[in-house]
């Protein structure tokens, strides 16, 4: 638990000194998209100092928000407890909200896997659409699988050398063609919010125009 204490007993305080301190709730944001490795997680923080991480780690561990496990051919990784994963509708949320003050990207802003896939699951609009759809940012590739009310977003590593179990799920995932492939400039996070037009930050690559028709529709919560 963090050593932080605020001195007042309500359920606000007591969340903050679980998950309050800097960088913790980056650390769920990812951890809520899947399991991650230490290795994984530095890279989808690329600024936190390595000495912080662990610590956040260790605090989540303690608190019972998030848990070590061993996996077969991956090594140690982290994950949520059910605990932890009670947050997913607090941390989309503050994603929704964030995004609504969100200006375009500083030169030294990048935008991870993890934080776009939280913005996708932040701006869905659940209906009756149906398609499997890529999305390509900036060296970052989702696999997004729309029907209905469901919404799954994967990462599909195009370049990466692959092995173990996730580089098997990583090729069948490629394996299957998506109905359409879709550029996005650095405005989509934006888009998302409503603060620009969907429409034009996103590029069809390929597929049919339909498609991206229907995913603009799922996904303009504005």
């Amino acid at each position: 638990m963090a050593a932080r204490s605020y001195g007042q007993h309500d359920g606000v305080t007591r969340a903050l000194e679980l998950v309050g301190d800097r960088w913790a709730l980056l650390v769920v944001r990812d951890l809520l998209v899947g399991p991650r490795r230490y290795g994984d997680l530095r890279t989808g923080l690329p600024r936190i100092p390595t000495n912080i991480l662990a610590t956040r780690l260790a605090e989540l561990v303690e608190a019972g928000v998030a848990v070590k496990t061993p996996v077969k051919r991956m090594g140690t990784v982290y994950e949520l407890t059910p605990l932890g994963r009670d947050l997913e509708p607090i941390v989309l949320g503050l994603a929704r909200w964030g995004m609504r003050s969100l200006a375009e990207p500083a030169p030294d802003e990048v935008v991870t896997s993890d934080a776009l896939t939280t913005a996708l699951r932040a701006a869905f609009v659940p209906g009756d659409a149906a398609f499997v759809v890529d999305v390509l940012a900036d060296g970052v590739a989702l696999r997004v699988r729309v029907a209905g009310d469901r919404l799954d977003v994967a990462t599909v590593a195009l370049e990466r050398p692959e092995t173990g179990e996730a580089g098997v799920a990583a090729r069948a995932l490629r394996e299957l063609a998506p109905d359409a492939v879709l550029r996005a400039t650095d405005a989509l996070q934006r888009a998302l919010a409503g603060k620009a037009a969907i429409d034009d930050a996103l590029t069809l690559v390929e597929g049919d125009e339909r498609v991206l028709r229907a995913f603009t529709t799922a996904f303009a919560r504005a």
